[in-house]
């Protein structure tokens, strides 16, 4: 079997093939256990990399808080011209980097590449956002003074990211952070460690080139226990989490009982709302997409589909007749339309929900299942499956990290529906198919969809990064990426100035000596 071209990306990210004896990673920090990355493509291994011990950690933190004394006082447009610089050096690996997305993570080949795009792009505008740092001036209500507002450089920055989008999510904090001033610790998922060394490598480059301090991009890899060094360190003011709720809500109580701030992005149970009045083809490319994109891995893949009684039956028929010429196999041969999911683990999640789904009363209509034989040794491709179910199932309220696709049939207006797309305890994207006008501002209106993205006539996967990303409710409330995310890598501060040679109080307050 062809390895695409595998080789050859490792070597141009600076890690060697792990098959030619060279053990990538391991001279990072002195101690720690060593973690082996496997490819669910086929099941050989990628790499090895050393968790961070106790001991590096500290190293770790020095550099980071010594950088950030010397980053902090370079002017932000020259802080966005070193992010500048390594959407440059991003641009030139894209390639390389996509395939290690692909083949680390199991996403296709093409979706990899939309990855690394996303971290070109959010350097793009991180780099003009370094001359746009704006603060905000208003009046006093005292005569001869003046008021304003600035935001300041946080300092030591804390992300954790997830094994979905191993090296997006990392970018869209930390080139919004470099230009805030930042310097950031990153803790990648230890199921896609290799993703990590990479995009420390290509940053090492940048920052080497232009004589800056090392701890201003600073990787550490391990589990969870690396990830509570993180959270329980008063010198990281803030942790920004992407990943399950479950892990959400430690991260913020260990947080907080320290005062710290929290960017957190989880969970999402997302659903398109399919009106009478949709148009079916726009909705079969957005929910399939949306459901088997990343083989459901997605924060934002689709895993509800609530339709309309009236055309219930049209879009089912519509939606099952797609999955039938559905392609699933290596992501790297860019013929195929699914990959596999990330492990074993993720297999016997995605088993147990299809037993759970009829358990509870619904009904299977695209099987599921393993597949086996040639091409599929890892045992990690599944088939992408549809159930037809009620929102009030446990197993529909839960969300499975795998590709499986819920029916669930509305009567009535449009309330009816955006009741059931808002009847889960996440909220992170939401869709609603429809040429109606009323239908769709109802639906993004006050009282309409209660999640952090909301669209009308496109699915609910794949996000712009001029947009902040983020949810509601169990998601998190944190945002990322564009708008004025910005804000929350910096600490603000008002000023007051009085260029009289009296000293008049607020609130008309006398108090003469």
């Amino acid at each position: 079997m062809t390895d695409f071209g595998i080789k050859e990306a490792l070597n141009t990210l600076g890690l060697k093939d792990i098959n030619e004896g060279t053990s990538t990673g391991l001279d990072n920090f002195s101690s720690g256990t060593i973690i082996e990355s496997y490819s669910p493509v086929d099941g050989k291994l990628i790499g090895k990399v050393k968790t961070t011990s106790k001991e590096d950690y500290q190293k770790v933190m020095t550099a980071a808080t010594a950088a950030f004394s010397t980053w902090r006082t370079m002017p932000a447009p020259q802080r966005g011209e070193i992010v500048r610089q390594f959407g440059q050096k991003l641009r030139a690996k894209k390639e390389a980097l996509g395939k290690l997305v692909s083949y680390e993570m199991g996403k296709s080949y093409q979706e990899g590449l939309g990855e690394v795009q996303e971290m070109i792009d959010i350097c793009d505008f991180a780099v003009g956002l370094s001359r746009q740092l704006h603060g905000l001036t208003m009046h006093s209500e005292r005569p001869g003074h003046r008021m304003y507002e600035q935001y300041h450089s946080l300092g030591v920055v804390g992300v954790i990211s997830a094994f979905n989008f191993p090296v997006a999510v990392w970018a869209w904090n930390t080139a919004l952070a470099w230009v805030c001033g930042d310097v950031c610790v990153w803790k990648p998922s230890e199921k896609t460690p290799m993703c990590g060394v990479a995009c420390q490598n290509i940053a090492a480059e940048v920052f080497a080139e232009n004589n800056l301090p090392e701890g201003i991009c600073n990787l550490i890899n391990g589990d969870y226990t690396v990830g509570e060094m993180m959270t329980t360190d008063v010198r990281i003011p803030l942790i920004s989490a992407t990943g399950s709720t479950r892990m959400g809500k430690i991260v913020a109580k260990e947080v907080a009982g320290r005062l710290g701030k929290t960017l957190l992005e989880l969970g999402g149970n997302n659903a398109i709302i399919v009106t009478p009045d949709a148009d079916i083809k726009m909705t079969v490319i957005g929910a399939v997409f949306g459901a088997v994109g990343t083989a459901g891995q997605r924060c934002t893949s689709t895993r509800r589909l609530i339709i309309h009684e009236s055309i219930y039956n049209e879009v089912k028929d519509a939606v099952v007749k797609a999955y039938k010429q559905l392609r699933i196999g290596n992501p790297l041969n860019e013929n195929n339309h699914v990959g596999p999911i990330i492990d074993q683990q993720a297999v016997k999640m995605y088993e147990d929900a299809l037993e759970k789904v009829v358990e509870e009363g619904g009904k299977i209509i695209v099987e599921g299942g393993v597949l086996e034989g040639q091409g599929y040794e890892s045992g990690c491709y599944v088939k992408p499956a549809i159930a037809e179910a009620e929102n009030s199932f446990k197993i529909v309220q839960h969300e499975t990290f795998a590709p499986i696709l819920y029916l669930l049939k509305y009567s009535g207006d449009v309330e009816n529906a955006i009741g059931l797309q808002n009847g889960v305890a996440q909220g992170l994207s939401s869709a609603i198919m429809t040429n109606n006008l009323r239908e769709a501002e109802r639906f993004l209106s006050v009282a309409g969809s209660d999640c952090g993205i909301a669209n009308v006539n496109i699915g609910t996967s794949g996000a712009e990064i001029g947009g902040a990303f983020g949810g509601e409710k169990e998601t998190g409330g944190g945002r990322e990426s564009g708008s004025d995310a910005w804000k929350v890598y910096m600490r603000r501060q008002t000023n007051t100035i009085n260029y009289t040679t009296d000293l008049p109080l607020a609130q008309g307050i006398k108090f003469d000596l």
